[in-house]
């Protein structure tokens, strides 16, 4: 049997996170039980099996900025497809955060 690595518990997270919702990084890490980790949960989505197919564009920093230009398709892309969930945006391009953060247990 396989060990459940760090990479396989935030893709099992990012799975969950549904349409018009996002999560954060940080909230990624705690909820996969490792809360100072989120740069390594960034990376782990930077290195997503394509054939996984999970909506990795649901996932934003604390503050609502888009992934850099190098990954998910770009920035212009992961703001497109979250417009298309209606996800809010602030007037300063970030994504509201507080308006749309996914809550697990609710």
């Amino acid at each position: 049997m396989e060990a459940d690595t760090f990479y396989d518990r935030i893709y099992r997270l990012v799975a969950r996170v549904p349409a018009g919702k996002v999560a954060t990084y940080g909230q990624l890490a705690a909820l996969a039980g490792n809360p100072r980790a989120a740069r390594q949960a960034a990376l782990a989505l930077s290195r997503t099996p394509e054939y996984l197919a999970i909506p990795t564009h649901r996932i934003v920093n604390q503050a609502g900025t888009l992934a850099p230009d190098h990954v998910f398709g770009g920035r212009r892309r992961q703001r497109d497809r979250l417009l298309a969930e209606h996800v809010p945006f602030t007037a300063d391009g970030r994504v509201d955060v507080d308006a749309c953060l996914w809550h697990p247990d609710r």
